[in-house]
């Protein structure tokens, strides 16, 4: 299994899924990869020489007035007052900042252990520029370039003379939105093709069966182990892969916990988080894995003892086939078969989902008028009225404010949304982002604010994944439901008693979080109201 996963999410899975993402529904992609390494090389060069240049003298390529050669001659003929400078780099993903040193001259730099270092300089810089001049890379001069799906319609729609509100809703909302299934297919496909395998060749049945004890003790059901697992990638194949549960009681509960386990696009959002408030802190981080596994487990032993999902356990029945090389056909055919049906069911809802979320947020009041509006004016948009018409609900939870809940509602669309909306709402001020965000969140909403979206419901993709594999819109809404409403209180728990013990508690808040506290351990240890006892019976073949 843990081959499986790496194959199906780091050595296989993630580069496709990259190219997906990134080549196919983005810029564009290098043919077979050929110049794909040149074209990197560059890109990292001309970004060093960047960063040198505007670390002594300050560059803005994009500004109307650069001058190319003007510039140039201004950095040959720089002096500068110290021969080393400090500056500060932001990691795209997180939107941490931190710093290096850039040197003059070659001559500046230390060496370590007798070894010279071979770091950009100033000098180095002019060099470059003199060379090459202060234009991007074009990947499309490396190897043989194919623009990406949006780079082509965006191309067509330009020639047309669309109107920039239609092309908007073209590139963004319906394009996006299909990129946003289409672009974990590849990923999803490779992880059908290698759970078909081991379903077919005899061993999922035998990992369903050693499993079963232990998360029956839970609620759960053996196979309960696979989605689990999976859901650590990517939560879409890890709720599509709950189909090997036959029970309909133990598949639904798994349906409604697998994404409680952080997925891959949550890592950005906990970096960013761990980082920003909490100094970095590893345990933050790792934590976060195991909220997911607590809450999967709290939620089991609770939902089994509530009408819904409680009953006599269902008899382990299963047929233990002899291990056997299944048929490339029958591998083929299901995972076509599972891949395909997420196209069809999961696209519908997530198309319609993108397409509001980017009608909320790129249509505002500005100066007393209604329209389009830039980039940058998302604090006058729909989206950010509807925010601060719900903060208040977030109060509780240490972080009412619109600019969080806006945050929470984009998360829908994407987990990793969550930090980009963050960098535009709390960016462009004094501070950076993450220093912004140290000062707007204490450690205890800051905590807060990270638990109620782990385990909230998840981004729109999975959630086009629920609704197909629970085929019922009233299930679906139930454990989207359940989800939201699990996550906040567990999110109101830790930030009332953090504040208690840190002397900052809320009399009203502290007793609200008791009663929720003893409400779950009585739960929790409450007899179920079912046979004590499971039959197993195996047979083998």
């Amino acid at each position: 299994m843990f081959i499986i996963y790496w194959i199906a999410m780091v050595g296989v899975g993630a580069p496709a899924t990259d190219w997906a993402n990134d080549g196919l529904f983005g810029d564009g992609y290098h043919l077979l990869g050929i110049g794909s390494k040149a074209f990197t090389e560059a890109a990292d060069d001309y970004t060093a020489a960047i960063q040198a240049a505007d670390a002594f003298m300050g560059i803005d390529t994009e500004a109307e007035d650069f001058d190319a050669d003007a510039f140039l001659a201004q950095m040959k003929a720089f002096t500068p007052d110290e021969r080393s400078v400090s500056y500060t780099v932001e990691d795209e993903e997180t939107l941490e900042q931190s710093e290096i040193t850039v040197y003059f001259d070659a001559a500046d730099i230390p060496k370590k252990d007798g070894v010279e270092t071979d770091d950009v300089t100033f000098t180095d810089a002019i060099a470059y520029f003199e060379e090459k001049g202060f234009d991007e890379p074009d990947p499309a001069d490396y190897g043989v370039w194919v623009p990406g799906i949006p780079v082509l319609i965006e191309g067509l729609l330009d020639k047309i003379g669309c109107a920039d509100w239609l092309k908007g809703l073209i590139l963004d909302g319906i394009v996006a939105g299909v990129g946003a299934v289409l672009g974990f297919v590849p990923q999803m496909l490779v992880l059908f093709f290698l759970l078909a395998f081991v379903e077919a060749c005899g061993y999922m049945a035998r990992i369903a069966f050693v499993l079963d004890r232990v998360f029956r003790r839970f609620g759960l059901s053996g196979k309960s182990f696979i989605p689990i697992l999976i859901g650590t990638g990517c939560g879409i194949p890890g709720v599509m892969a709950s189909r090997t549960i036959e029970n309909e009681r133990d598949r639904r509960m798994t349906i409604m916990t697998t994404t409680f386990i952080p997925c891959g696009a949550k890592v950005p959002f906990i970096a960013m988080i761990a980082g920003a408030i909490f100094g970095g802190s590893a345990w933050i981080s790792t934590g976060a894995y195991f909220i997911g596994l607590a809450a999967i487990i709290i939620s089991g032993i609770i939902l089994k003892k509530t009408r819904m999902f409680a009953g006599e356990p269902a008899p382990f029945v299963m047929e233990l086939p002899a291990y056997h090389w299944p048929t490339l056909g029958n591998v083929l055919r299901s995972m076509w078969e599972r891949g395909w049906s997420f196209i069809k069911k999961a696209g519908t809802i997530i198309l319609l989902s993108t397409i509001v979320v980017w009608f909320l947020s790129r249509f505002g009041w500005v100066d007393g008028s209604f329209g389009m509006l830039e980039e940058d004016e998302i604090r006058m948009s729909i989206l950010a009225r509807v925010g601060s018409a719900i903060a208040w609900i977030f109060a509780p939870l240490g972080w009412g404010n619109w600019q969080a809940a806006v945050a929470s509602i984009t998360g829908l669309v994407a987990k990793e949304n969550i930090v980009a909306t963050m960098g535009t709402l709390y960016g462009g001020g004094e501070l950076s982002v993450w220093g912004e965000l140290a000062r707007q969140f204490t450690s205890a909403s800051g905590m807060s604010f990270l638990i109620f979206n782990l385990l909230c419901a998840p981004c729109f993709a999975a959630i086009g994944a629920i609704k197909r594999e629970m085929n019922s819109r009233r299930w679906t809404w139930f454990a989207i439901g359940y989800q939201c409403v699990f996550a906040y209180l567990v999110a109101l728990c830790v930030y009332q008693l953090w504040n208690l013990f840190g002397g900052q508690g809320n009399i009203l808040g502290v007793i609200v979080s008791a009663v929720i506290i003893i409400f779950t351990v009585y739960m929790l240890f409450r007899p179920y109201k079912e046979a004590t006892t499971l039959t197993k019976e195996v047979q083998v073949k």
